[in-house]
């Protein structure tokens, strides 16, 4: 499947958010409470990306993991967009926009991935 049908079939705020940089709103996002045991994929083209065994609370509204999947492949931009200078994750194996990685997180890593529901999929562990 091309890119251009694998974006074809997103929703219009799956595009938004993984083709447009975009960010959902906190609280609303399918994932940002979910406890669900297993790992949750790129939304465009289904990579593994995070872990649920590395979700926690972080009390922003959106996903948060520690540290990304083993052997996800994850890519960390410099984002100088709204003011502010944060660092972006991708996907790096479609460049879907998935949110940003902050330094206030919880041992071991101390590190905050916040990523959008919109730019995720999830798949029970053992399916």
């Amino acid at each position: 499947m091309s890119d251009r049908e694998q974006w074809q079939q997103l929703d219009e705020e799956q595009y938004r958010v993984t083709r447009c940089s975009g960010t959902e709103r906190p609280f609303t996002g399918k994932y940002w409470d979910h406890k669900g045991d297993g790992v949750y994929l790129c939304v465009c083209c289904q990579a593994p990306l995070f872990d649920s065994r590395h979700k926690y609370d972080s009390g922003s509204g959106w996903p948060s993991f520690w540290q990304p999947a083993a052997g996800a492949d994850i890519a960390e931009l410099s984002d100088t967009s709204h003011g502010m200078v944060r660092t972006e994750v991708r996907c790096g194996h479609c460049q879907a926009h998935l949110g940003h990685v902050f330094p206030d997180g919880p041992p071991p890593t101390g590190l905050r991935y916040c990523i959008n529901s919109a730019s995720l999929d999830f798949t029970p562990r053992g399916d």
